[in-house]
């Protein structure tokens, strides 16, 4: 595929605002008539346990029907005027077909409770990226995706990267598929590798949907994904449910959502060299949230500013962030697979 274009920055001054951190405002002091030497109460405590304190979901599993169909919608709203329109475009087509694809694996075995707790108790993802024994049914998702995608028009070197993949046997589909969830992807592979990341996706999502939710926990390095031990492609901060402002992030391999706190380098768990960086002059939607002590950043999601945002699609969408933090010197702290390989 073609590389994206660049997304300029607005004219200004310099490339970034910085992000006001803003306090929140003190709570006003209630007045309350307190009796010096008063007896305590023997009456029974009427309320909530927490005082109407609600804790967050840890850990949210994904909806793997609704997460893809979500992704290719947002990603078709967002390309409409886009200087990337058309490889935005692409890509809605491409998160529809992996929406299509979730058919192909739905009725997939799960990790067995064994399995789960183990791992669990080893502080390790049931579903670990790395050594995971893959069922061959997840290539039944590849075979749908590239099903859909070949529906529509591509170019002819796309067309030639889905027919060289349609043509490649189970051992070289299984072994790029390896080198994709290693890190490990030549240039010479970054064609057939986007459609099998796809796949990949859609296999590891329904997997996550399996798990007991309940059981599941922070691995001891929270930027990971305690489901597969991936790296997040964006954090969200939400807007509604019933703990607004926690900070999800959102696994890049299984769609799982956990949350970590906001205001902490998601890498190496600094707070006081962190900072958030903005273009200017932009909605706030996405910002970069920078760590001067391990010189990487991460993307975060306003939901305030966008009901409707996305973490996948918007990260895809907010290429030029990326683009403007590179430049500035700092280094993602690890690549969108579906940017990486496209």
């Amino acid at each position: 595929m073609a590389a994206s274009p660049v997304v300029a920055a607005p004219a200004g001054r310099d490339k970034f605002a910085r992000a006001d951190p803003g306090r929140q405002p003190r709570p006003r002091q209630v007045g309350v008539s307190l009796k010096q030497g008063g007896a305590p109460s023997t009456g029974k405590w009427q309320g909530s346990a927490t005082g109407g304190v609600t804790s967050p979901d840890a850990v949210v599993l994904p909806d793997p029907r609704a997460r893809f169909a979500a992704t290719a919608a947002r990603l078709a709203s967002l390309a409409p005027g886009n200087p990337m329109e058309d490889w935005l475009s692409f890509m809605a087509r491409l998160a529809l077909a992996q929406q299509q694809a979730v058919e192909a694996v739905w009725d997939i075995l799960g990790a067995t409770p064994a399995t789960v707790d183990q791992a669990i108790d080893a502080r390790m993802p049931p579903l670990a990226a790395d050594g995971h024994r893959r069922d061959p049914a997840w290539r039944m998702a590849l075979v749908r995706i590239l099903y859909e995608i070949e529906a529509g028009p591509l170019p002819a070197r796309a067309r030639a990267v889905t027919a060289e993949l349609r043509a490649a046997g189970p051992a070289a589909i299984e072994a790029l598929a390896e080198h994709f969830l290693r890190g490990d992807v030549g240039i010479e592979e970054a064609g057939p590798a986007l459609y099998v990341a796809a796949a990949l996706q859609v296999y590891f999502t329904t997997l996550a949907a399996k798990l007991p939710a309940g059981k599941l926990r922070p691995l001891e390095q929270p930027g990971l994904c305690p489901c597969c031990g991936s790296t997040p492609s964006a954090g969200l901060v939400t807007a509604t449910g019933k703990t607004p402002g926690i900070r999800y992030l959102h696994c890049s391999l299984c769609s799982t959502a956990w949350v970590h706190v906001r205001a902490t380098c998601i890498t190496c768990e600094d707070t006081r060299s962190v900072a958030l960086e903005g273009i200017e002059g932009d909605t706030g939607l996405v910002k970069a949230e920078t760590c001067n002590a391990c010189h990487t950043y991460s993307k975060v999601i306003y939901q305030k500013q966008d009901m409707k945002a996305d973490p996948y699609a918007d990260d895809l969408a907010s290429l030029g962030i990326d683009i403007l933090v590179a430049e500035a010197g700092w280094s993602r702290h690890a690549p969108n697979p579906l940017l990486l390989v496209a």
